[in-house]
């Protein structure tokens, strides 16, 4: 008995890395998986849905015996979007499980950056997170509301670069962090139709990962950034054992820990009245003072 038998997953972007991992080890688990993937570039060329690594992936999860088939959306298309949840249910009569992680990387200088560059990875990465959640959370409000049983989780994919910055990868890092609040408002919208939300911020090496922050896998017997360490959290994000939403974590290797967001910082008050100009700059100082130091941006 795993502890997803029977529950209907899709993972987006699973043809490769943390997406792969994550849909084997759902079916590992006994879900059924649908594996999403539009086979593109490292920077979002043009790949081939029908050639994508999705079908490897499917080939692997029947193998072990499990249950999978290849969706070829375009997960930041609305359309497509909401006909990927459709099929899922249409396939195997309900859906439980939504894990958002398709995604491609621009990388530049913010200063060098072109508006291209900027709009495809916020389209990807942002609005590819929020369109099939958005579909996925009215296929089971819908249920709530026809007085069903729902344990639906959503689990999307935040980033480092999200929760502290990344120097050369402002398009990605602005996405990621909209992704680390869209868990927070998801999961507060959400969770009064039975459904969790929560995200998680991996550090593993993946083809986004290798050559610029980690080099090729090492001939080792323990891999700590190999992508499969990340998804026993995912994993148990997704199960109906989750009790916990609208939390981001970090994962790696063998470790993993809660991430704490914004919080309202130490208060500095005038009392009742408007704050003089040239008192504000000792204000602004008192309370950072008082505060707890930001993490340092990546590269810096």
């Amino acid at each position: 008995m795993g502890s997803c038998d029977g529950r209907v997953v899709i993972v987006t972007g699973a043809g490769r890395g943390l997406g792969r991992a994550h849909a084997l080890a759902f079916a590992a688990e006994g879900a059924h998986v649908m594996v999403n993937d539009l086979g593109v570039g490292r920077e979002g060329q043009a790949g081939d849905a029908v050639d994508s690594p999705a079908h490897e992936v499917v080939a692997a999860i029947e193998a072990m015996g499990g249950k999978a088939i290849v969706d070829g959306a375009d997960v930041a298309d609305w359309k497509q979007a909401e006909a990927m949840v459709a099929r899922a249910v249409e396939t195997w009569g309900r859906l439980d499980t939504l894990v958002c992680n398709a995604g491609f990387l621009r990388d530049r200088m913010l200063a060098n950056m072109d508006e291209d560059e900027w709009d495809s990875v916020i389209r990807v990465h942002l609005k590819g997170h929020f369109a099939p959640a958005r579909h996925a959370a009215t296929y089971w409000r819908d249920r709530s509301k026809a007085d069903e049983e729902v344990a639906g989780r959503i689990v999307m994919t935040s980033s480092g670069a999200g929760l502290m910055g990344s120097i050369g990868q402002g398009n990605y890092a602005a996405a990621k962090a909209g992704i680390a609040l869209l868990v927070v408002q998801a999961a507060a919208e959400w969770g009064r139709y039975g459904v969790l939300v929560n995200g998680v911020a991996p550090d593993a090496r993946t083809r986004m990962t290798e050559g610029v922050i980690y080099a090729a896998a090492p001939d080792v017997e323990w891999d700590a950034k190999d992508p499969a360490n990340v998804s026993p959290l995912m994993v148990w994000l997704g199960s109906v054992a989750c009790d916990v939403t609208g939390r981001i974590f970090e994962a790696t290797g063998g470790q993993l820990n809660v991430c704490d967001g914004w919080q309202h910082g130490p208060v500095v008050s005038v009392g009742k009245r408007r704050f003089a100009v040239d008192e504000v700059g000792d204000a602004v100082h008192e309370s950072i003072a008082k505060g707890s130091e930001p993490a340092s941006v990546f590269g810096l």
